[in-house]
């Protein structure tokens, strides 16, 4: 359960860095963004990672921001090394965020 909210929190990492390493950082709406989403999926993964079961609203944000995450490129037309990185590590964040959703509280991983 734990591992899936740090490894959640170091997409969010990648997603606050991001405009920097791949070379959207001169999109100002773009940049803006991805560093707000990325800094609240980073707070709350590591906020939410001790919280199973469907009632942790911080699990249900971090959906949220997977699911934005996967839109996004597409909405600021992005380049396509951009938008898989974007699709892939949102679609990640989707399935581990669902998977803390959905797991009991004696679950280690």
């Amino acid at each position: 359960m734990k591992t899936r909210g740090i490894l959640n929190a170091l997409i969010g990492v990648w997603f606050t860095s991001a405009p920097w390493i791949i070379g959207f950082g001169d999109q100002s709406g773009a940049l803006s963004l991805s560093t707000f989403f990325g800094l609240i999926q980073i707070i709350v993964s590591l906020w939410g990672s001790d919280k199973p079961g469907w009632n942790s609203w911080q699990n249900w944000v971090s959906v949220i921001t997977g699911v934005w995450f996967v839109v996004f490129p597409f909405i600021y037309s992005l380049t396509n090394g951009e938008v898989w990185s974007s699709v892939t590590l949102g679609l990640i964040t989707i399935i581990l965020s669902l998977w803390n959703l959905g797991t009991n509280s004696d679950s280690k991983l």
